[in-house]
């Protein structure tokens, strides 16, 4: 190799720059048209959270229309759901005091424009779930962001869409109290999170339904109360459960250890997440097999585990999830999603691949009623 003269190496950076530049311009497909953006909308949303694996192959495609990139970017994953005309989109964190500074806001919305560019991706799905006090600096800053987020990928990126993530309910649930309305209003769709019901416990303090039918149902008569249109709402369900060690168990009462979050005495965190994949095995090797609380319309069981301390599981199935998807059609929502597409099982064991499939049916209102 030839030696660099001493103006070569002041201008070396520039040139590692430049190709680190022209490599990620690069489109990673086979197909260079699988690099351009999805700009069609579909009747009806299906958006997939994706968040570690391969997993993401045996999905069903038939149903996808967003992908929201929670773990690593893989240009396979990409090029194969661009194939399949679903997006693929960024997801979107950051701390509220930071952004409350118009420059830090702008420069992070270019930062994530930038970045959905040279990966090829179709917008970003903003996942804050900070707690916001109504008027405050941050509740402003967050509804600033939301719309100049919006835009900025709208312009910079034909077809994108831009998504935020949504308790439940409106009603400031775990001190999130946002300007729902105005956020709704600037961004392509709200995903609700009808999950993680009882992070904040106000009665007894014991083990219940993950995702309640009937608090559920509620959460989206509140949301159009604020006049915010079905259209702009997608349902998210669980894939999972939750495992509660219990204090007490009588007469499947499992009475909890207080945890208190944002203000509640009590939370789901007196539990332990677990995926659907690993209830699926556990339920029949229960004490009790599955139950049904026909108040909350969702199915759980008691377990003893090795040192003798009873747990209650509470999670969905395809017959809980189904009953919520049903009634997407006559609340006129604009599709649904999950928490996530990677916590079921996808081998190739027949019994999974049967219980894999009713939970995908089940987002179609298809269960086993």
């Amino acid at each position: 190799m030839a030696e660099l003269s001493a103006g070569s190496w002041v201008l070396w950076p520039l040139f590692i720059m430049l190709c680190v530049s022209l490599c990620a311009a690069g489109c990673p497909c086979t197909d260079p048209r699988l690099c351009e953006p999805i700009t069609d909308s579909r009747d009806f949303e299906v958006l997939v959270f994706y968040t570690k694996g391969k997993n993401w192959k045996f999905y069903d495609w038939s149903q996808v229309t967003t992908i929201a990139l929670f773990g690593k970017y893989d240009p396979e994953l990409l090029c194969f759901a661009h194939s399949k005309g679903a997006r693929l989109v960024l997801k979107g964190d950051v701390p509220l005091p930071y952004i409350v500074d118009l420059k830090n806001r702008t420069s992070w919305i270019t930062q994530k424009v930038e970045l959905a560019k040279s990966q090829f991706m179709d917008g970003i799905n903003l996942d804050i779930e900070q707690s916001v006090l109504k008027g405050s600096p941050e509740y402003y800053a967050l509804t600033a962001l939301v719309e100049e987020t919006t835009e900025a990928f709208h312009r910079e990126i034909p077809g994108s869409q831009v998504t935020f993530d949504v308790a439940w309910s409106p009603d400031c649930v775990d001190e999130r109290c946002y300007n729902y309305t105005g956020i709704a209003e600037s961004c392509d769709f709200l995903f609700v999170m009808s999950y993680d019901e009882q992070s904040q416990i106000w009665t007894e303090c014991v083990a219940s339904a993950n995702s309640p039918l009937n608090k559920t149902l509620s959460g989206y008569q509140k949301f159009t109360q604020l006049d915010i249109d079905p259209k702009k709402l997608v349902m998210g369900v669980p894939w999972y459960g939750y495992d509660y060690p219990c204090l007490d168990l009588e007469d499947n009462n499992c009475t909890l250890k207080e945890v208190p979050f944002r203000g509640a005495p009590c939370s789901d965190a007196a539990g332990k997440q677990i995926p659907y994949s690993k209830i699926t095995k556990q339920v029949n090797s229960s004490l009790t097999g599955r139950l049904w609380d026909d108040v909350q319309k969702s199915p759980f069981y008691n377990y003893k585990d090795a040192k003798g301390q009873f747990h209650q599981v509470w999670y969905d199935d395809p017959v809980s999830i189904s009953l919520k998807s049903a009634y997407i059609k006559k609340l006129g929502l604009r599709g649904i999603g999950m928490w996530n597409g990677d916590l079921l099982d996808y081998s190739q064991d027949p019994i999974a691949e049967t219980q894999t499939k009713d939970m995908w049916n089940a987002l179609k209102g298809v269960g086993l009623l």
